[in-house]
């Protein structure tokens, strides 16, 4: 006798609870459209039933309408595809909450900055709206030097052009610079010290701050701006990344590199109400180790967050030029010798240290990684830390990888390393990298996922938002096509199928986080975290997959996001042309944001 899906179903429900009907009742059912599963063993369904929030029953239309009563909710998907929600493999859903409410730096084709000239007219926009003119400072992000046509970053002096009054600090595309004014400024001189893991850039005279930060040199201005802000406007803060996620058809976010207080402020509000979607958070495990602990540091989720594990940092970005390589830049950055390779953010003693500290206390450590020579650093650790501790089950993931020489890829293996690359950066910056960062031939095998596939590994696909908009089908694209902004092919044998790139945001994604029995795919039993899609990526050409629109976004059955502005959640998501501008509008009303100076 064949076992069908509803008859598992069945058999569950009665033996969980003899008390219960024979035959359990959907609450919702999908169809009318096509359903992908992700499931190899069963990759399509006519329907969908969920019950509590959970997956009650896959099948033919015919069977699950026999699972219906009068109470249940009929969705007709009206020819769109259902999908599971997408996962973040890593990104930073509080600042991205920044992000949205900043003044909209990004290039084409988010957004309209390709001069200097339209970066300061950006700002010079943003800070004439009333509820943004009285928060004493001026904060942009997402500028991009590789995408203006001065093909330099601003000066301080273009942009006290803008305000010399108020400070202006500019957040780089990358989120590893920025550049400030000289009002700004004011707590650097001539007499400054690099700090270690950092850069003050000069001006001519070797001495003179021009503007720039790296690193360190920013993060420490960056965190001091954000240390006074209260309760109130860390949650505007948090509630704008969530609301951002949610538009683009994730039901589980990550805070990549978490602080203390951005933990509490998240672990407050999960408190008060259970959260839209899923957030797990990495502290910083240099400065937040106080916060990988109860009750935020939890196995599963306590309202929609936990502490998941821990996050460190080895390098800087490659696009930036501060990532960590084994070989010289193929242009160096301005200032600098031929023979700059980047630099490392700490010692091999400091990071072997931490990789230990990690796997004794059974944390699952995320490690960013763009330069080879900072994943070399990574592997020692690693090995160093194996022959005491032996061998952790996934608790070891590098993130982005991007400059993974195939050796490495093959060590990754060896050692259970979990590669959470980044693909989208073939998108945004494939062109940069091939003409400026790294040259033609080591452009090719940036994040390279076809080395991974060919040893049968897995591995994810990420936004690493702010970086980027946290735009799940925009990833989707890079992964499967390679496809710089020009039209450029960034390493054809780098190439994965759609369904490997959808499975890299999904199932392969849960099995990051060790929680793939519960998401990643559409089964009995597991959560209903749903997205409906515009059309099916399997189906369409894959020169087309970022065409695609997010129509709804589903969290344990219940409706967090709708293309159309109806949802089962009070929301202020973005529409497709503004998400970010819609976002920050009504967060900023709503938490008076950012009544603080940098110094």
């Amino acid at each position: 006798m064949k076992i069908t899906p509803i008859a598992l179903a069945l058999l569950a429900a009665s033996s969980a609870n003899a008390a219960s009907p024979a035959k359990p009742t959907a609450q919702t059912i999908y169809l009318g459209g096509d359903i992908v599963t992700v499931n190899d063993a069963a990759p399509t369904a006519q329907a969908l039933a969920i019950r509590d929030g959970r997956i009650l029953a896959l099948g033919s239309e015919a069977d699950i309408l026999t699972l219906r009563d009068g109470e249940t909710r009929v969705v007709n998907l009206q020819g769109k595809t259902l999908i599971p929600g997408f996962i973040d493999a890593h990104g930073h859903v509080f600042n991205t909450g920044i992000q949205a409410l900043s003044a909209n730096l990004l290039a084409p084709p988010d957004g309209a900055v390709n001069s200097i000239a339209a970066l300061q007219q950006s700002l010079r926009n943003w800070v004439a709206k009333p509820q943004n003119k009285a928060h004493g400072i001026i904060l942009g992000f997402g500028y991009d030097d590789s995408q203006l046509k001065e093909g330099r970053h601003p000066t301080r002096q273009e942009l006290d052009a803008v305000s010399q009054d108020l400070p202006v600090l500019i957040i780089h595309q990358s989120g590893h610079l920025a550049t400030l004014n000289s009002k700004a400024l004011a707590g650097f001189g001539p007499e400054s010290k690099d700090p270690e893991g950092g850069k003050i850039r000069r001006e001519a005279d070797g001495k003179t701050p021009n503007g720039v930060l790296e690193e360190t040199a920013f993060f420490g201005t960056l965190m001091s701006m954000f240390a006074n802000l209260n309760d109130r406007e860390n949650e505007a803060i948090f509630k704008a990344g969530m609301t951002l996620y949610a538009s683009f058809g994730y039901t589980t976010a990550q805070e990549g590199r978490a602080s203390t207080s951005a933990v509490k402020t998240m672990y407050q509000l999960a408190q008060k109400a259970k959260l839209p979607l899923d957030v797990a958070a990495y502290p910083d495990i240099q400065i937040a180790r106080d916060v990988i602990a109860p009750p935020y540091y939890s196995s599963s989720y306590m309202n929609g967050f936990r502490v998941a594990g821990a996050k460190l940092n080895l390098d800087g970005s490659p696009q930036g030029k501060t990532a960590w390589l084994t070989q010289p830049y193929f242009v160096p950055p301005a200032g600098q010798k031929a023979d700059y390779k980047g630099y490392p953010s700490m010692s091999d003693e400091q990071a072997a240290s931490y990789i230990e500290l990690a796997q004794r206390n059974g944390w699952q450590l995320l490690t960013h990684v763009n330069g080879d020579a900072a994943i070399d650093q990574l592997i020692k650790g690693i090995e160093a830390s194996e022959k005491q501790l032996g061998k952790p089950d996934r608790g070891f993931v590098a993130i982005h990888a991007q400059t993974a020489r195939k050796d490495q890829v093959a060590s990754f293996q060896r050692l259970g390393i979990f590669p959470s690359f980044f693909p989208m950066h073939t998108f945004y910056w494939g062109d940069w990298h091939s003409d400026s960062v790294l040259g033609k031939e080591r452009a090719q095998h940036i994040s390279p996922t076809g080395w991974a596939r060919e040893l049968g590994m897995i591995f994810t696909s990420h936004h690493d938002s702010p970086v980027a908009l946290p735009d799940a089908m925009r990833v989707y694209y890079a992964t499967v096509n390679r496809i710089s902004r020009t039209g450029r092919l960034i390493g054809p044998d780098q190439r994965v199928s759609a369904l490997d790139g959808l499975k890299a945001q999904t199932l392969w994604a849960a099995t990051q986080y060790k929680e793939e029995h519960d998401k990643g795919s559409l089964e009995v039993g597991k959560l209903a975290d749903l997205v409906v899609l515009s059309a099916n990526p399997l189906k369409v050409k894959p020169e087309t997959l970022a065409d695609i629109r997010i129509e709804e976004t589903i969290k344990e059955g219940v409706s967090i996001y709708q293309r159309d502005g109806q949802t089962a959640q009070e929301s202020t998501a973005c529409t497709d042309s503004a998400r970010c501008s819609a976002v920050a509008t009504t967060a900023m009303v709503a938490a008076g944001l950012l009544h603080h100076q940098p110094h």
